[in-house]
């Protein structure tokens, strides 16, 4: 892995532009911006857990070479080299070195807790003016985040803070939920606490304050809305089940069907292959209802009055075309990144440049660095198919395709007979060590064998610019 960086130096990346560009702040020195994307391709990983992994490596290389020796002779495991190097990861060589120096020969009989107190306290003495600029960093880049949990129709809410303020404010909350179960409410504590939090932040009681209004999207099929299915729908990209759909939209009173006050209803109509055929606002809906079809204005027909929205001569997309778009994709499209759309671009994936057409087809959502990425790496790839079926490749040939989250998998193809199938030396090519039908998988040493950097091409040959608005 280090060796692929530093086959990626920083020096062929584009001026940066401030949003969109990762930030020397998520790679290692002199790393360019977009090898953590290429390394998330290879290793079909998120792009934060590939720089997570390559900022380990290079904190191993040069801040903590004992501790990677000991891991690579079974010295130390794995989990108390990871707690040293997350320690360690932005301090100096010097440092860092010095605090392995004094930990390494007892860091396997410590616990992981115990080990990471003594390496942060370790780091303090050894660089105490490193370790407040790195706090004060912290507090800088500091953010409240939603993940999903593995607890059915749940979420987590992450808060970073100083310290002290976290302490605080769990134990404001711990106290507040004591009094409420000290008063009767028998519901388990920890569900008292998470009710306080949320009264707190919300303050359903307080009157006084402008209304704040949450944008909230809901997937749910027809049937389940009827209560005549048990296919499960989806909230804000999370998976929950048809009962919890139907509760979400009394509670919006939508089960009528009518948009909760302030907000809207979209409805997405898909073909059997969960393909998204078009978008329409109940207002349309019943426009269109009303007028019928223009050509057979007093019959029944089998006429389309609705489908997808039509190209537009620009490069901006129409109203109509960031809906569909946005209902189809959900997230940035790019592979395994769920940055929620709400927080993407619409981009051409032929460059509107390049004779692209501002048309859905054309279109699709990605976050705003992997729109630069598109935009300025060198050697990407990007196809998309009409329904939305995005490939993307690596300048060394690495491809991973992404579905709009409603669309299934096409069924795979007949299992070939390794009895009968045959080259084209009529040689038999069975594999009984593989089901019928499969290509073997590269491996990943053959996966790093393909990564070969295409030969650098001249200052002239960046690739033109699809207008985005960095």
């Amino acid at each position: 892995m280090l060796g692929l960086a530093d086959l990626s130096p920083e020096s062929e990346d584009p001026p940066k532009r401030g949003r969109g560009s990762w930030g020397a702040a998520a790679r290692p020195e002199g790393v360019s911006e977009f090898f953590p994307a290429e390394l998330s391709m290879v290793l079909n990983c998120g792009r934060g857990s590939a720089a997570a992994l390559i900022g380990r490596a290079f904190t191993y290389r040069t801040r903590l070479p004992g501790t990677w020796g000991a891991l690579a002779v079974g010295v130390l495991d794995e989990p108390r080299a990871k707690v040293l190097a997350e320690v360690c990861e932005h301090a100096s060589p010097e440092v860092g070195r010095a605090v392995e120096a004094e930990l390494l020969e007892e860091a396997p009989e410590l616990s992981l807790r115990r080990l990471r107190a003594r390496a942060e306290a370790a780091l303090a003495s050894h660089d105490a003016a490193g370790v407040q600029e790195r706090r004060e960093q912290a507090a800088k880049a500091a953010d409240v985040r939603v993940y999903s949990s593995p607890r059915e129709g749940m979420a987590t809410v992450a808060v970073e803070l100083p310290a002290d303020e976290a302490a605080a404010v769990h134990a404001m909350v711990d106290q507040l939920a004591r009094m409420l179960k000290a008063d009767g409410d028998d519901r388990p504590i920890g569900q008292l606490r998470t009710r306080v939090l949320a009264d707190l932040v919300l303050r359903p009681w307080d009157s006084s304050r402008p209304a704040v209004t949450a944008q909230l999207h809901v997937w749910a099929a027809l049937s389940a809305l009827a209560g005549t299915s048990t296919q499960a729908g989806e909230v804000n990209g999370s998976a929950i089940t048809a009962g919890h759909v139907r509760e979400l939209l009394r509670r919006l009173d939508a089960l009528g069907v009518r948009p909760p006050e302030g907000g809207s209803v979209t409805v997405g109509v898909t073909d059997e292959e969960g393909a998204l055929l078009a978008t329409a606002t109940l207002d349309q809906l019943r426009t269109l209802a009303r007028r019928g079809c223009s050509l057979h204005a007093d019959a029944e027909c089998s006429c389309s009055v609705l489908g997808r929205p039509a190209a537009v001569d620009r490069y901006t997309p129409g109203a109509a075309q960031d809906r569909f778009v946005r209902t189809r994709d959900r997230t940035c499209r790019f592979p395994n990144c769920g940055q929620q759309v709400g927080w993407s671009d619409l981009d051409h994936v032929v460059p509107h440049d390049c004779d692209g057409p501002t048309d859905c087809a054309n279109l699709c959502c990605l976050c705003r660095s992997h729109h630069r990425l598109k935009t300025f790496a060198r050697g990407w790839r990007f196809e998309m198919s009409p329904d939305g079926v995005l490939t993307v490749t690596t300048p060394t040939g690495i491809t991973r395709t992404t579905r709009p989250p409603a669309m299934r998998p096409p069924p795979e193809p007949p299992a070939a007979d390794p009895a009968t199938e045959r080259d084209e030396q009529g040689q038999q090519t069975g594999d009984e060590s593989r089901p019928p039908g499969r290509a073997r998988p590269l491996s990943t040493r053959e996966l790093i064998t393909r990564w070969k950097k295409p030969e650098p091409r001249g200052p002239d040959d960046l690739p033109d610019d699809d207008p985005a608005p960095f």
